[in-house]
Order: C-alpha cells, then structure tokens, then sequence
C-alpha cells in the first residue's frame, strides 16, 4: 500500500517524468553509428553526460559561448596534436569533476565517439582510468582557454600540411 500512495505522490511523479524527458531527449539527438572504443556501458555514459556536462556544453555538444566551448566537430582534434590529450584531461570541467576517473573516462572515450568522430585518430587509444586519475591532480585554470586556442590552431596547422601532401587529382 505504501508503494502505492508514493507513485502517487506529486514528487515521485515529477522525479519520474524528469527520468522519462532524459529518455526522449537522448534518443532524439542522432547517435553516430558502431562501438565506442573504451565504453563498456554507452548508457551510462551518455547518462553521465546528461547530468554533467550538457548543462553548459549542451545537449549535441555545441557549447556556450563564454562559459564551456564547443565540443562537436573539434574535440578529437586535441587527440591530434602533442599536448592535447593531456589538456583534455586537465581541463577545468574534467580535472574537478565529482566523477570517478573510470566514469570519467568512459564518458571521455563515449564523447569523442559522440560528437566528433571525423578527427578521430585511426590508432586512437582511449583513456584509463589510471591516466584520467594521473592527469586530473595538475588541473588547469586561467591557462585552459590558450592552451585551447594554441592547440586547436596546431591541429589546424597539421590538418592542412596533410592534406596540401596529397596528391591533386590532375597529377
């Protein structure tokens, strides 16, 4: 009987429509399609996402200007380039995050799978737990949105050197 009066409570319903529009909204955002590397649970995952990270970096990982950038379409980027996989791991949100480092790293692998799987590296190697939990105890701070700038700017520059290495199709 008391399971009863409690699913009829206003608290319990507003909880279970909460979990209900978490449901909708992520199977209304486009999933790319194969295995994540380095995700053991994609659900989980993505539930962590939801409840921290989407908040400022948005739902398809479009970010917010002024307070936590873009994810989509540049994220595997930092994968690229000397210093970008250490940067992701000590970037503000992921150094101070109330997860655990093998949480964090699933959601990381789950993210670059997620939202940029185009500049994913061919031998991409996902994070560890034990690489997240090293790397998350030299946070960075103020420096975080240079480096940023600088890295992304290094991984334009090797993308381009790549690609002006290709043969043109008149050759």
């Amino acid at each position: 009987m008391k399971q009863r009066r409690r699913r009829n409570h206003p608290t319990w319903a507003r909880a279970h429509s909460a979990v209900a529009l978490l449901a909708v909204i992520g199977a209304s955002v486009a999933a790319p399609t194969g295995e994540p590397a380095g995700v053991v649970n994609p659900q989980r995952a993505w539930q962590n996402w939801t409840l921290n990270c989407q908040g400022c970096h948005r739902p398809d990982g479009t970010g917010s200007e002024g307070t936590a950038p873009p994810l989509a379409g540049t994220v595997s980027k930092f994968l690229n380039v000397p210093g970008g996989r250490e940067y992701l791991g000590r970037v503000p949100g992921v150094a101070t995050s109330s997860l655990s480092s093998a949480d964090l790293a699933e959601l990381m692998n789950w993210m670059f799978w997620r939202f940029d799987q185009q500049h994913m590296p061919a031998d991409f190697v996902p994070f560890t737990a034990e690489e997240l939990a090293r790397l998350r105890t030299n946070p960075l701070r103020l420096e975080a949105a240079s480096m940023r700038t600088a890295l992304l700017r290094k991984a334009e520059e090797s993308s381009t050197a790549a690609g002006s290495s290709l043969p043109s199709a008149s050759q």
